[in-house]
C-alpha cells in the first residue's frame, strides 16, 4: 500500500515539474525520490486528491514509529522535561521548529536540519500553510508563526527563527536567541496549550554554541513560566547525545548548587 502511493505521489511531481525521470521499484529509493521532490517543491497549489494520498502515506509511516506521550514522560525539574528523540514522534500540543527567515522549511533534501524533518514528516501542506500565512514575507528573528501539525503527533507547529552565528554570539544574538523561547511560549501559555517541546533552536547549521544556547534556553523558559505563573510542560528536546549531555550537566549543576 505505502509503495503504491508512493509511486502515484512521485508520478504526479515529476509530470508537474515535466521531469522524464525513471520511477525506481526499491521502497528505499521511492523514499528518497520522494523527499527530494517534495523537499524542493516551491508552495504552489496541487491536487487535493495527491495531498489525500500523501496523508494516508505519511500516517501509514507514523504507525511503524514509536510515539513518545509527553504525559508519560518524567520532569527533571518542575514543569521542565529533557529529552533526546525524534521531534515528529513526540505527541504534545506544541512543537518549536527551527526555521530561517523564509519560514517555508528547507529546500535542500540532504540537509539533517529539524525544519527538513519536520516538513518531510508532516506533508506537502506545512508548506503551502506557510506560505499561505506569510505570503512572502520574511520572520524576523525571534518571531514566529503557528500553523497545524497535519500527520504529525502533536497540535500545532511553531516556526521561529533564531540568529545565525557568523563568529561569536552578541548580545543582540542572545537576546534575539532569548525571544525565540519567550515569544513561543507566551503563544502557548496564552492560548492554554499544556505542553511545548523546543528544538534546541540556532545550535545547528545556525552555529549558535550549545554550551552558551542551553542556558539562554533554559533562562528564558524559567522566566516565562514564572512570569505566568504557568504550570505548562516544557520540554526540551536534543537529538544528539552530545547535546543531551550538555543540558544534563546543566541540570545537574543546578542540582549540586
Amino acid at each position: 500500500m505505502k509503495e503504491q502511493l508512493l509511486k502515484e505521489i512521485i508520478q504526479y511531481l515529476l509530470v508537474e515539474r515535466d521531469y522524464n525521470l525513471k520511477i525506481p521499484t526499491s521502497y528505499q529509493e521511492l523514499k528518497q525520490l520522494y523527499k527530494a521532490l517534495v523537499n524542493t517543491r516551491a508552495p504552489i497549489p496541487l491536487s487535493e486528491t495527491i495531498l489525500n494520498k500523501e496523508d494516508h502515506y505519511l500516517k501509514l509511516e507514523q504507525l511503524e514509529k514509536e510515539i513518545t506521550d509527553v504525559n508519560t514522560m518524567l520532569e527533571i525539574e518542575p514543569h521542565i522535561i529533557l529529552w533526546q528523540g525524534d521531534i515528529t514522534t513526540l505527541k504534545c500540543d506544541c512543537i518549536v521548529n527551527a526555521g530561517n527567515e523564509d519560514g517555508l522549511g528547507c529546500f535542500n533534501p540532504q540537509h539533517l536540519c529539524v525544519d527538513n524533518v519536520i516538513h518531510t514528516s508532516a506533508g506537502m501542506r506545512l508548506r503551502l500553510e506557510c506560505q499561505q500565512i506569510l505570503q512572502g514575507q520574511k520572520i524576523k528573528t525571534g518571531d514566529f508563526i503557528v500553523c497545524n501539525s497535519y500527520n504529525l503527533p502533536c497540535q500545532k507547529i511553531i516556526t521561529t527563527v533564531g540568529p545565525q552565528i557568523i563568529t561569536e554570539p552578541t548580545l543582540e544574538d542572545e537576546l534575539a536567541l532569548s525571544n525565540c523561547y519567550k515569544n513561543t511560549l507566551e503563544y502557548a501559555i496564552k492560548n492554554n496549550y499544556h505542553s511545548i517541546a523546543f528544538s534546541s533552536i540556532s545550535t545547528g547549521l545556525f552555529a549558535y554554541p550549545i554550551a552558551q544556547a542551553k542556558i539562554i534556553a533554559y533562562r528564558a523558559v524559567k522566566e516565562t513560566l514564572n512570569k505566568y505563573q504557568s504550570n505548562i510542560k516544557v520540554i526540551f528536546n536534543v537529538f544528539s547525545g552530545s547535546d543531551y549531555n550538555e543540558y544534563q550537566k546543566m541540570f545537574t549543576n543546578k542540582k549540586n548548587n
